[in-house]
C-alpha cells in the first residue's frame, strides 16, 4: 500500500506544482488540463485551461493535485503535508523556500523531538510541516 497526498486548488494548481517542483527538487511527470482530457467538451470554458490532474515525483514519493471546479472548492483545513528530512540545513532551506509569500505558523527551530521543526501555510493555502529528527 502507498498513501499519497492529493491537493485541491482554486485555479492555482499549475503554478503551485511548478513552485513545489522547484522547492522540493522533484519532477512533474503529469499535468493534464480539463480541456486536454477526454471529457473536455463537457467542461465549462472557464475550467478548460485549469488542471484536471498533476503528479509530482520526489524520490520515491508522489504529490498529486488538481484544480477543483469552483462550485466544489473548499479551503484547505484539517491536515498538513509533512516532510521528514535527515539534514537540518536542508530542512531550513526547504522550510524557507516553501514559506516564500506564505505564512509561518511555527518558526523552524529545535524542539524536544527534532533538530528542526516548523509549520507554515504556503502561498497557495497548503499547510506544511517540516521535520528533521534529532540524531540517535
Amino acid at each position: 500500500m502507498k498513501l499519497n497526498s492529493y491537493l485541491m486548488f482554486n485555479g492555482q494548481c499549475e503554478k503551485a506544482f511548478k513552485f513545489y517542483e522547484q522547492c522540493l527538487g522533484g519532477k512533474i511527470e503529469a499535468m493534464m488540463t480539463y480541456g486536454g482530457s477526454p471529457v473536455a467538451e463537457e467542461m465549462s470554458p472557464e475550467l478548460r485551461d485549469k488542471i484536471m490532474h498533476a503528479n509530482l515525483v520526489v524520490g520515491d514519493q508522489e504529490l498529486m493535485g488538481s484544480d477543483s471546479p469552483p462550485e466544489l472548492y473548499e479551503e484547505t483545513k484539517g491536515f498538513s503535508v509533512s516532510i521528514n528530512i535527515n539534514d537540518p540545513v536542508e530542512a531550513e532551506r526547504l522550510f524557507h523556500a516553501l514559506a516564500k509569500n506564505g505564512a509561518i505558523r511555527m518558526p523552524i527551530q529545535e524542539t524536544f523531538w527534532a533538530a528542526r521543526f516548523g509549520m507554515l501555510v504556503d502561498q497557495f493555502g497548503i499547510p506544511w510541516m517540516v521535520n528533521c529528527d534529532k540524531a540517535a
